[in-house]
């Protein structure tokens, strides 16, 4: 006898037995939600695979350097910075003074920035590294060659540029981002302006800027004559982002820049699909990165993520003058880091959190050697200052 059998028999009811008839109606019902439900997740599927396809057609405007990287590495850093820097992503970005558009191989990078995205908060810190900076310039050919920043650009290509960051500054950069005056003006006008409060001395310097501007990309603007807060277009943007000979000099110039940039990233953030879409469509053509699809996918899907930082000036300490570099016959005038070491340690701890940085063999060397042909030192520190922190 079945063991079933036997738990009826002895007043024990079978459990299968205990479970309610389900009519025929109520299955049909169950069977019609699981479909809607399928129904539902192969939609969302479907617009999930379509967004994918849209964003990777978008990205195939941009032109990519597949052939950069080879020899930009910095090879002294030690596995103990490498950790700390890999938990940044640092993107060089290039602005060329092309008065051609279009050509990102050469030309004198007259915006240098470094973008640090912290890979956890997601929070982004600029820095500019000023164009007039006299750093080693990682020439293949020429070793002892020191000049100008923005020369290495010219000279060697995002290549050599990112190499110079690297080994100058102790930096890790593996890509870039390289951009010309049309790109940025392009933009700021499908983003509708950027609003910026400017001086009457800035407003009056710009005109012959924007003039120069407005030739070079095909666009007219309004000249501004008194100070006040104005929504700039395009021209105007880049006009005021160029401005280098009133307050103080290419220092106030690169806050201007770093100005721009937050705003537009401010105005990026807070638009439309469609506008979004319209600066890509338009912006996309004109910038060349070393950045994979696959990457900048990774990236711009933080994007709403995003906050904006500090952000600084390099050198943070530093003198000018005028001497003789690289690539030119004549003096030039120049930015010396007073001195890069002890600058480079301030980068650090700016961009990284890194107190106690010490700096490689290189930069020192390289420290060393400018100090030696500009004599320019580092500012002696106040013992009295130090000797009571210490003893705290």
């Amino acid at each position: 006898m079945s063991d079933n059998r036997r738990n009826t028999r002895n007043g024990n009811v079978d459990p299968r037995r205990q479970q309610p008839k389900v009519s025929k109606k109520a299955m049909r019902k169950r069977k019609k939600k699981r479909k809607i439900v399928l129904l539902i997740v192969e939609v969302i599927i479907l617009i999930v695979v379509l967004i994918a396809l849209w964003a990777w057609s978008k990205l195939d405007k941009i032109q990519t350097d597949e052939n950069f990287g080879k020899d930009v590495a910095n090879k002294e850093l030690t596995d103990d910075t490498k950790d700390i820097l890999g938990e940044y992503t640092t993107i060089a970005l290039f602005g060329l003074d092309n008065r051609s558009n279009g050509n990102y191989k050469s030309g004198n990078s007259d915006v240098i920035m470094l973008a640090r995205i912290d890979n956890e908060t997601k929070e982004v810190k600029l820095v500019s590294v000023y164009r007039d900076t006299m750093l080693n310039m990682m020439d293949d050919d020429d070793a002892e060659a020191y000049s100008k920043a923005n020369a290495a650009f010219n000279m060697g290509g995002p290549d050599q540029a990112v190499r110079m960051l690297n080994v100058n500054l102790d930096l890790d950069i593996k890509e870039y981002v390289a951009f010309d005056f049309n790109a940025v003006a392009e933009a700021v006008d499908l983003l509708g302006g950027v609003e910026v409060e400017i001086s009457t001395e800035e407003a009056v310097a710009m005109h012959g800027y924007q003039e120069e501007v407005a030739e070079m990309i095909g666009k007219k603007s309004k000249e501004l004559n008194v100070g006040g807060t104005y929504n700039l277009d395009g021209v105007q943007a880049v006009s005021y982002a160029r401005l280098r000979y009133v307050g103080n000099g290419d220092f106030q110039r690169t806050e201007r820049q770093r100005l721009i940039v937050n705003k537009m990233v401010e105005k990026a953030l807070s638009s439309d699909m469609g506008t979004v879409n319209e600066l890509i469509d338009t912006v996309f053509p004109q910038i060349k990165t070393s950045l994979s699809k696959t990457q900048i996918l990774s990236l711009a899907k933080d994007a709403m993520n995003y906050s904006m930082g500090d952000n600084a000036g390099f050198p943070f300490d530093q003198e000018t003058g005028s001497f003789k570099v690289s690539y030119q016959s004549k003096k030039a005038s120049c930015v010396i880091p007073a001195d890069l070491a002890s600058n480079v340690k301030q980068l650090h701890e700016f961009l990284y959190g890194t107190t106690d940085y010490v700096v490689t063999d290189s930069v020192q060397n390289i420290s060393d050697e400018i100090e030696k042909r500009t004599g320019v030192e580092a500012p002696e520190k106040d013992e009295s200052d130090s000797s009571s922190t210490s003893g705290n």
